[in-house]
């Protein structure tokens, strides 16, 4: 099954990682180490509450412009 990691910046340093399908989220020090975790957690939660899968994740960016 492929799912969506979404890693961000944690204030008090390494990363946040969260699982958009699951809403899992977690941290580490690396972005590996947040991968990882995030990994492990969002399979200890389907292993609780299974879903099935949908295909594959579009992730995509975009941008809104700053206020001077």
């Amino acid at each position: 099954m492929e799912l969506t990691a979404v890693l961000t910046p944690a204030d008090e340093g390494g990363y946040v990682a969260l699982n958009p399908e699951t809403g899992t989220t977690t941290q580490g020090e690396t972005v590996e180490e947040a991968v990882a975790n995030l990994r492990e957690a969002t399979a200890l939660y389907l292993s609780e509450f299974p879903m099935a899968s949908r295909g594959h994740p579009v992730v995509t960016t975009f941008s809104i412009p700053e206020h001077a």
